[in-house]
């Protein structure tokens, strides 16, 4: 009897020498068994092993197609290995500073080239920062309601390291985080090196349901829960007020520690967070990356009394600190009103941006809110995530798929999130044309679009 292994080498020959090309399907197990003359449990095992390699993909009712893209070797959302490839980026959010904002923090930076001033802002600082930063953070960051206290500020690398010093404070190795159906892969990577386990949480339009949470932990017990309430990614939800009241209740009748990711938050201040309903259990993460620019790592932990200890400590040794040099100039940008000044501008840019996206997908199955930096697209039958990337690629452009925002890639919809925030407006407009051009063929035709 022939090796299975064998079998699928020659398949994968013929994907690879294009004789069986991207989207193409397979024929039944049972059909290509007798084509080859082999049994029915060998055919099985040669599907088994080319899904392995990742050259394929099964859809439950549809069948086996080819692949278009290999499965990445490093994770979802990766950094390009080489930045300036050329690609259109809408697979990632970058919002850097324009000319205009780059002189604005040129002016609040020049107080600091004084030495004494350039000498203190060099010194290493802890997890707590500064009282200066403490309160510059405190006043920078207040929206809707809420303003962080000083006394239970912690100040890290960026949103990230923020996660990942929560995450390491609350959930012990082997227990168990709840987080969204669809959540941030940065997040889902870091609980898996920390060894947690993610739970995912069903959602609905109003966002992730209390009654799946409950239900959650109550089958195993949760140790945490993370959540993006305001300008969900990949979706763009913002729970409504009466979704928020019924989480933050969930949360505290089951006494769970909450993990509010509001990085994209600065983009609507008119939503209080989830701290304010809950908060001697919430652990509100920030950001400047999204707010000011993108190479601005500082991030922040806005804790209840309780936990600031002990969050402190898993920064401090996990040597999640923020740099002193960047949390200096952060603290001066928040106090000048720098910082608002940048975020009041591309809260602007942003609804600029969506409106380009409006008009170039209309017709199709968009979620939005004019206030993100990224839409949710629902692609159109026949076209498969996989081939759509793959298609977009060909074109120079970069999109992320629904498959990295959730912990079960194998049953994500044909969906992809495309960020809006990096290319200038023209190169957006054409690059939008030019999936919906791809959108509305079907994928073989896809190539004569080329």
């Amino acid at each position: 009897m022939e090796d299975y292994r064998l079998i699928a080498d020659r398949i994968a020959a013929d994907i690879a020498e294009g004789r069986l090309r991207p989207g193409d399907r397979l024929p039944p197990q049972r059909q290509f068994a007798r084509r080859h003359a082999i049994a029915a449990s060998t055919a099985a095992r040669v599907y088994t092993e080319l899904a392995r390699r990742g050259l394929t993909v099964g859809e439950v009712g549809r069948g086996t197609f080819v692949r278009a893209t290999p499965i990445a070797p490093g994770p979802w959302l990766s950094e390009p290995a080489d930045p300036s490839a050329g690609r259109v980026e809408l697979g990632m959010n970058r919002p850097g500073a324009s000319p205009d904002h780059a002189a604005l923090l040129a002016r609040g930076l020049s107080g600091m080239l004084r030495a004494d001033v350039l000498t203190a802002a060099l010194w290493q600082v802890g997890a707590r920062g500064t009282p200066e930063a403490r309160a510059a953070a405190s006043a920078g960051l207040a929206r809707a309601g809420w303003t962080p206290d000083p006394a239970h500020t912690l100040f890290t690398a960026g949103a990230r390291q923020a996660i990942a010093a929560t995450i390491s404070a609350l959930v012990p190795p082997g227990e168990r985080l709840g987080v969204e159906r669809f959540t941030y892969p940065p997040a889902a990577g870091i609980a898996a090196r920390l060894g947690v386990t993610l739970v995912p949480l069903e959602m609905d339009e109003d966002g992730v349901r209390p009654d799946a949470l409950r239900a959650a932990h109550q089958r195993t017990p949760l140790r945490a829960v993370y959540l993006q309430p305001t300008l969900h990614n990949p979706l763009t939800v913002t729970m409504p007020p009466h979704r928020r009241e019924a989480v933050a209740a969930t949360v505290r009748e089951l006494d769970l520690p909450l993990i509010e990711d509001a990085v994209f938050s600065f983009l609507r201040e008119d939503v209080p967070p989830l701290a304010v309903l809950a908060p001697d259990h919430t652990v509100l993460v920030e950001s400047l990356s999204k707010r000011i620019s993108a190479g601005l790592t500082v991030g922040f932990a806005f804790t209840p009394p309780a936990l600031t200890e002990q969050i402190a400590t898993a920064v401090r040794s996990g040597a999640w600190t923020a740099a002193p040099y960047a949390l200096a100039a952060a603290t001066r940008w928040l106090a000048d009103g720098t910082a608002a000044t940048i975020a009041a501008a591309k809260r602007e840019e942003a609804a600029v941006r969506q409106r380009i996206a409006r008009e170039r997908l209309a017709g199709f199955t968009v979620r939005a809110d004019e206030r993100s930096d990224h839409v949710w697209w629902e692609l159109p039958a026949p076209w498969r995530a996989d081939t759509f990337l793959a298609a977009a690629s060909r074109h120079g452009i970069a999109l992320a798929p629904a498959a990295a925002f959730t912990t079960s890639p194998a049953h994500a919809p044909h969906a992809v999130r495309i960020a809006l925030a990096t290319p200038s407006h023209q190169v957006l407009d054409a690059a939008l044309g030019t999936l919906a051009e791809l959108a509305r063929s079907r994928p073989e035709e896809a190539r004569e679009l080329e």
